[in-house]
């Protein structure tokens, strides 16, 4: 088998481990899936690790939900249900609910849409 959990291997591993690459990329780099990475890791009774704390942006006015108003945007951030979860709270594009660089994720234009109009 290619992909042996061969001595060198399994020592890269930990050393990906302990920088703390994501699962996902240890996989990638060592060329097996991130499952494969997990049950390596709790087979060699590694180190759990915590998943990243996201601290609260700290030059960001929090929006929470009693202060959104109208003309707000209303895009959420975070994790709802935990401190940190906020609301964008610039100035709304006129006619909706959020800002210009939200409504840039929100709202993509559909090629079809654009194909029918080019054929009338």
């Amino acid at each position: 088998m290619a992909n042996e959990w061969t001595s060198v291997r399994i020592g890269v591993l930990i050393d990906y481990w302990k920088e703390g690459l994501p699962t996902s990329e240890i996989g990638r780099l060592l060329q097996v899936t991130k499952n494969a990475v997990v049950g390596k890791v709790h087979r060699l009774g590694l180190a759990k690790r915590r998943p990243p704390v996201h601290k609260k942006p700290k030059d960001a006015k929090i929006i929470k939900m009693d202060a959104l108003g109208a003309g707000m945007c209303s895009w959420p951030e975070g994790e709802p249900g935990t401190e940190a979860f906020r609301f964008c709270g610039q100035p709304a594009v006129e006619g909706k609910p959020y800002c210009g660089e939200h409504c840039a994720q929100a709202y993509v234009k559909s090629t079809r849409d654009r194909k029918v109009t080019r054929a009338a």
